[in-house]
């Protein structure tokens, strides 16, 4: 998105070929930008800059955003800015997730947002000359800041966002490193009005949401040879909650080769078995691993103890109820689990885990239950593995590699 709007040629490395890029490329077409085929790992992107974006001829403002939610409420704040008309769609994951939170917002600003009685897609968002805002979300979401950062980058407005709880922050970092004056101080973010938006190059480090199913899996014991080491790991303190956990845990991990890259921290994860204890993960924790919660509620089966999540209601409108579909799948292959309103209980033991997982088309549920399924004395079926391509389609490839036996 930001090579799309920069002034100048971006080359951004290690793109992921996932579904959900697809999605945020065919969107950026729809609104003129050239981007590439997402069929190598390198992409050469001449931006249009802030003001360049516009709605293609036989497009007719609808922009597609597959199972994206990343997609929708980010773009939704460009194309207000931007003093764009489209409709935003999705899938019928994503169209039953919550907008209200990213359109008031933006209506706030001075756009119009369209949404049916449901509140999700699809959305008509109607942009135009945006003023500025000082935002204090409900809920602590990166996706909402972000919405309302670009918001204000495009229109060339100040904005602020006080957020409850700190949430991830790659926006901030990578807006300041293409030159725009953004602020943090404590838990307020400003952005100032800024002409234009730097081209640069971008090293995409590795997805710590994807690299957890990994780092759990040899917690357990899972990996060939008992250690594993996944290189090239984002870990974004904002973003690191869930190896934090699996510490607390007791897992035997590290990090090594820490080091900076565009802005960002990178490291070498490494990962041995360790005899793992349940923990407590409280409401302040919950958004620095949010997306890790089914990896770690799967890890939990396997622990002594009991773990506890709470402050975690944001997990019910996911690309699936994960609070529901989590301890429902759990108990289904015998494992003892019990719903809260706001998150879980897992009592873990060392008994065999077998039966058949509902997977809702949720790909981090199919993860994590296949994290479960690939360890010796289980037997678990999932119901719809291929799910798993939104974000991560070797995932099976990688998971045998690397199992016992």
């Amino acid at each position: 998105m930001l090579a799309a709007l920069g002034d100048g040629r971006s080359r951004v490395r290690g793109v992921l070929c996932s579904a959900d890029i697809e999605s945020t490329a065919s969107v950026l077409r729809a609104l003129g930008a050239a981007i590439p085929p997402i069929n190598s790992q390198e992409l050469d992107i001449e931006g249009v800059g802030l003001r360049g974006l516009r709605v293609l001829r036989g497009k007719g403002g609808s922009l597609d955003c597959g199972n994206s939610g990343t997609t929708a409420r980010l773009v939704a704040g460009i194309v207000a800015g931007a003093g764009l008309e489209a409709t935003f769609h999705g899938d019928a994951s994503l169209s039953r997730r919550p907008m209200r939170r990213v359109a008031a917002p933006l209506e706030a600003m001075g756009a119009k947002v369209e949404l049916l009685p449901h509140g999700g897609l699809p959305m008509k968002v109607t942009g135009g000359a945006l003023r500025g805002v000082t935002w204090n979300p409900d809920v602590a979401s990166g996706q909402i800041k972000s919405a309302i950062l670009l918001a204000g980058l495009v229109s060339d407005v100040p904005v602020e966002v006080h957020e409850p709880v700190a949430t991830r922050d790659h926006t901030e970092r990578m807006l300041r490193a293409r030159g725009v004056d953004v602020r943090t101080d404590g838990l307020v973010i400003s952005l100032l009005p800024s002409a234009r938006l730097d081209a640069g190059d971008s090293d995409v480090a590795g997805d710590p949401s994807s690299a957890i199913f990994f780092a759990g899996f040899a917690a357990l014991g899972g990996v060939r040879g008992g250690a594993l080491r996944i290189e090239n790991v984002g870990v974004n303190p904002s973003r690191a909650g869930g190896f934090r956990a699996l510490v607390k845990m007791g897992a035997k991990l590290r990090y090594a080769d820490a080091r900076e890259q565009g802005g960002e921290p990178v490291a070498t994860i490494e990962v041995e078995a360790g005899s793992l204890t349940g923990i407590e993960i409280k409401p302040a924790q919950v958004p620095g691993l949010i997306d890790e919660l089914p990896l770690l509620a799967c890890v939990a089966s396997r622990a002594n103890g009991e773990t506890r999540v709470t402050g975690a209601a944001e997990l019910r409108v996911k690309e699936s109820d994960r609070i529901a579909v989590v301890v429902q799948n759990l108990r289904a292959i015998g494992a003892d689990a019990d719903e809260l309103p706001d998150g879980f209980v897992v009592r873990g033991s060392d008994r065999p885990l077998k039966g058949r997982v509902l997977t809702h088309g949720d790909h981090r549920v199919a993860m994590a239950f296949g994290m479960l399924a690939g360890l010796e004395g289980n037997e678990i079926t999932l119901d719809d593995p291929s799910c798993v391509a939104v974000s991560y389609p070797t995932f099976w490839d990688d998971l045998q590699r690397l199992a016992r036996g």
